[in-house]
């Protein structure tokens, strides 16, 4: 028995342990970032000097957050605009960011909710859901983990995010990865749907006895 246990726990095994929970810290759960509910084509930023850069800095692969390229750059001012729908509604739970450190790195956000109408005249005016200040990277800053109020962020369908100013009162604001975390809830006829094809699915009665002529549906306790 102790030799079996010995076999499961060696050194190498936990050595390999200890190296993958660290890594863990940064790393998301996969099923909590909300990469494969954005709706890149339909994704809108205002104001980027390299059209469609907005979308690209979304859809870089986690494990390339900190590449150089492609990045998004602001073009006529310090500020921008992005709109960004989900394929479903979410509930967000943070924003993930990475800047490189240089005074270009954006400063105050300001985050709407379901609005797919925001020109930069009306987001300086309207109440955003959230204000947030992105803290200033330096030097071997990886993605910042900024938490959203979660009662502000239910049932979000899109986002929209007003760049307002950068740390270095520069004219070109630049970001380099953009995420969010958060939980996925389909819309609502998809479970009904979903759960009756369960019910409906034969395999699902094999074990089951008397339960033909009650619609497949099972009470508590039968």
């Amino acid at each position: 028995m102790s030799g079996h246990h010995h076999h499961d726990h060696g050194p190498g095994g936990h050595c390999h342990d200890e190296g993958h929970d660290h890594s863990d810290d940064i790393t998301p759960a996969l099923q909590s970032l909300l990469y494969s509910q954005i709706q890149f084509e339909m994704v809108s930023t205002l104001n980027e000097s390299v059209s469609r850069a907005g979308a690209a800095i979304l859809q870089k692969p986690w494990t390339e957050r900190l590449s150089e390229q492609p990045e998004l750059e602001s073009d006529a001012d310090e500020q921008l605009l992005m709109h960004i729908p989900f394929a479903g509604q979410v509930k967000l739970h943070s924003l993930l960011i990475y800047t490189a450190p240089t005074p270009s790195a954006p400063k105050t956000l300001k985050l709407f909710k379901n609005r797919n109408d925001i020109d930069f005249s009306m987001a300086s005016d309207l109440k955003p859901t959230q204000t947030i200040e992105v803290p200033q990277p330096v030097p071997g800053t990886d993605v910042f983990e900024l938490p959203l109020s979660r009662a502000s962020w239910n049932a979000t369908t899109s986002i929209t995010l007003f760049f307002e100013d950068n740390w270095g009162d520069e004219e070109i604001t630049k970001i380099g990865y953009l995420g969010f975390k958060g939980q996925f809830m389909a819309l609502n006829r998809e479970p009904v749907s979903v759960m009756y094809e369960a019910a409906a699915n034969p395999s699902d009665h094999v074990a089951i006895q008397g339960v033909h002529g009650i619609g497949g549906r099972i009470m508590p306790g039968q």
